[in-house]
Parts: structure tokens; C-alpha cells; sequence
């Protein structure tokens, strides 16, 4: 039988250009439970936010406004519900923690996630340290008892 010799070399240099991949930073957000929720391109800090609900807005789809942002989220679609507006009613497709079931975001379009223009993400409802509750989590709360 003939000998089989195999041979490999690993090489890597200091002075290769990044690439586009490696360049991106991406944010890893997660549920208050723990559970790994969102990973996406940009900061949620930085992105608008909805003057409805306070609810912050992702592009999930290209349009002549703006590209869509780079995005994963991990959560469970759950029923619709209607949430009345002024000037009428909206329908919300929700998304909920797929551990501890806790609100997370909706769209405005039947799941999947991705399939409407834009996917709000509710307000205080992650953070980007797991066990530690985001600083705006009880912001609009009211303080009577």
C-alpha cells in the first residue's frame, strides 16, 4: 500500500485588510430572563424610535428611504392584537421571549420576522447584559400605590 502523506500550513498576517465581515460590529441584545433575543448591526440606542409607543424601529427591508439593517432575532411570533390608535386601530404580529414569554417586539405583517417593513422592538424590553434589567425597563411606569 502506497504511503498517504499529508502536509498543511496555516498562515496569517498582521498586515491583511479587514474585511467587510470582520469590520461590522455587531450588538448582541438579550431578554431580561437571559435568553439570547437579538444580534444586530447597530446600536438600538442609536436607531429612531416610534412616537407611538416609544418602541424602537429596525428596517427589516430595503426601500427608497434606507437599506435594512443587518439583524437576527430569536424570539416566538405569538396571535395578533389590535391596539387601538388615534385615527383608528393596528394590528401587531408580537414576538415574545421563547424562554420566559415576555413581550419582546412586533411587526405589522404575519410572521415571519422580516416580512413587513420594520420591526419594533417594545421599549426597556432588552439589554446587552445578561442578568442585568436595561435602564429605560420601568420607564413610564406610574409610581402610585
Amino acid at each position: 500500500m502506497p504511503k498517504v502523506v499529508s502536509r498543511s500550513a496555516v498562515s496569517s498576517s498582521t498586515d491583511a485588510q479587514p474585511t467587510a465581515s470582520s469590520a461590522a460590529n455587531l450588538r448582541v441584545y438579550y431578554c431580561i430572563c437571559g435568553e439570547f433575543i437579538l444580534v444586530i448591526d447597530k446600536s438600538l440606542a442609536a436607531l429612531p424610535r416610534r412616537k407611538t409607543d416609544n418602541a424602537i424601529i429596525i428596517r427589516s427591508q430595503d426601500n427608497d428611504a434606507g437599506k435594512a439593517r443587518v439583524f437576527k432575532l430569536n424570539a416566538t411570533p405569538v396571535d395578533p392584537i389590535l391596539v387601538e390608535r388615534e385615527g383608528g386601530h393596528e394590528r401587531q404580529y408580537g414576538f415574545h421571549c421563547p424562554r420566559c414569554s415576555l413581550p419582546i417586539g412586533y411587526q405589522s405583517t404575519p410572521p415571519p420576522a422580516k416580512s413587513a417593513p420594520f420591526v419594533y422592538i417594545l421599549a426597556g424590553s432588552l439589554t446587552q447584559i445578561q442578568g442585568q434589567l436595561p435602564p429605560d425597563a420601568f420607564e413610564g411606569e406610574n409610581d402610585e400605590t
